[in-house]
Parts: structure tokens; sequence; C-alpha cells
């Protein structure tokens, strides 16, 4: 199954030559029935100036740009040795200001894990601190209590379910905006 590949908005096309990237950061890829739908919940509870974004899975959130050959490399080497696998959508998470669906896949934890050890001195704080807390935002950056009500008119019809992860992704950080630089399948068979 082909990697969603993420519509950008028309902001992030336009910045791309003007703002050099930061860092990279490295997604799980949701099959394309789960990326359209969260996306589109994400679009319509996610303050439309701050959503720079379709939904995402992020793995690690800040790896240095001079790792950028080896990050890619180690990518693309563990997801072809993988098959594709299920994530359980199984919690409403309050972040505060915002709202998220939680997850839980002890392949994706693995995942992540074989991950951070080969990157070990890459990783910075918020990365070496990870606490296996996979989740998709769908809302962030507005008031609490509008946070709150979202919460709640979520979990009158939420019912847990499985998406499919079907790759990796490594992105540059433009300082909001993100761009894709390689989009690595799993290779194992199908889910």
């Amino acid at each position: 199954m082909p990697l969603p590949n993420p519509a950008e908005p028309p902001s992030q096309r336009d910045d791309r030559s003007a703002t050099p990237p930061t860092a990279l950061i490295v997604t799980l890829a949701m099959d394309s029935e789960a990326a359209a739908r969260f996306t589109a919940m994400r679009r319509a509870h996610f303050p439309p100036e701050r959503n720079w974004l379709d939904a995402h899975i992020t793995l690690f959130h800040a790896l240095p740009m001079e790792a950028e050959d080896r990050v890619v490399h180690d990518v693309r080497a563990l997801a072809a040795a993988i098959p594709a696998f299920d994530l359980a959508v199984d919690r409403l998470l309050f972040l505060g200001g915002g709202v998220a669906y939680g997850l839980t896949s002890p392949d994706a934890t693995q995942l992540r894990r074989t991950l951070a050890d080969r990157w070990a001195s890459l990783l910075g704080r918020q990365d070496s601190r990870w606490h296996g807390r996979l989740h998709v935002t769908v809302q962030n950056k507005v008031p609490p209590a509008q946070a709150r009500q979202l919460l709640k008119t979520l979990e009158h019809d939420f019912v847990p379910h499985p998406i499919g992860a079907v790759g990796v992704q490594v992105w540059h950080y433009l300082g909001g905006p993100w761009r894709l630089v390689a989009a690595c399948p799993f290779g194992g068979s199908a889910r």
C-alpha cells in the first residue's frame, strides 16, 4: 500500500525556499482512510492560522539536521524489514489547550525504541524522555474551556477502533510548516 502523501496548505508550499530547515521530524504514517479522517477533524477544530499540517503521529520531534543521511538510511532500512501493523485508537486525551486521540501499539513502541537506541546520541531532551504516549492531535492552541467542550463532544460517540500504520516518514521542520524528505513504506506482508 502506498504511503499517504499529506496535502500541504499553500502557505507551506510557498515558504519552502524561504525558510531553511532547522530539525528533522520522524512520524509514523497512517493508512489513507485514518489520515483523511483525522486531518478533516484537525481542519475542523484547530485554529486555522496555526494549522499548517495534516494529522500525524510523531515519533521524534527534533533530530539534528546534520544527521539527515543517517536518519533517512536507518528509517528506510528498518521500515523495509517490518510488516505494516495496527494501532489501537483507544482513548481521548485532554491536552490543556487541545484534544488528541491516544494510540496503543506494541509494534509502534518497539519501532520507536529501536530507532531511539540507534540514535541515542542524536536525541534532545524531549525525544530522550519519551514515555510511549502515541497520539494524533486534532485540536491545539485553544482556550482550555474550548478544548474541554470538544473532548466532551468526542467522548459521547467515541468507540475504540484500529487504524493501520503503513510506514515511516522523515520531515524537515521549517519553523511551523514541514516538508517531506522521505516516505518509507513498511516492506513486510500487508496487515
